[in-house]
């Protein structure tokens, strides 16, 4: 059986894989450039979808005065980076939609400085406006799209971003190949660029974590 991740895996991620039962072509089909940003004006709190996120800003030459600051993110591996590296998180939720409505019910009152990409979605953003919620938001990182395309017939495929969604169906197409996806907005993101898929065929991640993709993967062919 061959299983296709569009993010080249490490060696304890490969080595979760039976290799006897599991075929594995692992590529990135994104590539991140990290970007120079001025943050001289930061609010009370910072917010974190990813962790691509927290390295840029982990070479900021203004860290130590953002460590100070109160964090929220998206993921449990987002907030262990943060917190090994000295920030403090009060809380954490399994994707941008909750984290926006925790902030929404519970941190109203506070103001926030939003790191992102250039490619991000529009969800957080806009519900915290919405509230009048005080928001700056500085984009610390591009990322650009990598498309390969993949001759070998593959029965699953594994998306750990709306960008490599998009980067894999600029040459490829959706047959009837299960789709393992890392979260809510890259499940969505792959329902409306390939119209060809069956929700079905469409199975989301229990933690946004690269681990938790491959565990959905192992547990669905093994059940």
């Amino acid at each position: 059986m061959v299983i296709l991740s569009t993010k080249e895996l490490n060696k304890k991620q490969l080595a979760l894989f039976d290799q006897k039962k599991f075929a594995l072509i692992h590529a990135d089909f994104i590539k991140i450039k990290w970007l120079k940003f001025v943050g001289n004006k930061i609010n009370e709190c910072l917010i974190f979808t990813s962790k691509n996120a927290v390295k840029s800003v982990l070479k900021s030459k203004n860290i130590e005065a953002l460590k100070d600051k109160d964090c929220f993110c998206v993921g449990e591996k987002t907030k262990k980076l943060l917190e090994t590296n000295g920030f403090h998180v009060i809380r954490h939720e399994k994707d941008a939609n909750t984290l926006a409505e925790t902030i929404c019910e519970k941190y109203f009152q506070k103001t926030f400085t939003f790191f992102s990409g250039n490619l991000r979605k529009e969800i957080l953003p806009k519900k915290l406006l919405d509230k009048k919620i005080r928001l700056e938001e500085i984009t610390t990182y591009k990322t650009i799209l990598q498309p390969k395309r993949i001759v070998l017939e593959t029965a699953a495929i594994l998306f750990f971003s709306p960008s490599a969604v998009e980067s894999f169906l600029e040459k490829n197409t959706i047959q009837n190949q299960v789709c393992f996806c890392i979260g809510n907005t890259t499940a969505q993101s792959l329902e409306k660029n390939s119209t060809s898929i069956a929700t079905d065929k469409i199975i989301i991640a229990n933690e946004p974590s690269v681990e938790s993709v491959i565990e959905e993967v192992i547990h669905y062919y093994n059940s």
